[in-house]
């Protein structure tokens, strides 16, 4: 069985992951902070949003494929899939402040809803199926 949907996500994660890489790159460079964070507000602020997202990626990834395993390929299950992936972008730009700022809430709270949500359905399945 190919998992679709986890293995588009994963690439998703992959290429985000890289894009958060980059931008904390970026900004160490720019403030001159190769190592640590220098107590530099910009450097935190960015080493947090790549952080962040490594927090909450495995365990999105393995629920959305014990889930595609389990229940085959799903249009709910692309969605909050999706959802996550693009909250998690929204979070790393609001992660900056400004006038992107509120995009870290809106971020925070797809990841905990994606994460309730998929343990959910997970422990739905498990005991319905």
């Amino acid at each position: 069985m190919q998992l679709t949907i986890t293995l588009t996500i994963a690439a998703a994660a992959a290429l985000l992951n890289i894009w958060l890489m980059l931008r904390v790159g970026k900004v160490r460079i720019a403030d001159n902070v190769l190592v640590g964070d220098g107590g530099n507000e910009n450097v935190i602020r960015r080493m947090r949003a790549h952080s962040n997202f490594i927090e909450s990626a495995p365990l999105v990834l393995i629920l959305i494929a014990a889930i595609e395993l389990s229940i085959g390929t799903n249009i709910a299950l692309w969605i909050v899939s999706s959802l996550y992936i693009l909250g998690r972008i929204g979070h790393g730009f609001g992660m900056d402040g400004g006038s992107l700022e509120k995009g870290r809430l809106i971020g925070t709270i797809i990841t905990l809803l994606t994460l309730l949500g998929l343990a959910g359905w997970a422990i739905y399945i498990s005991y319905t199926l």
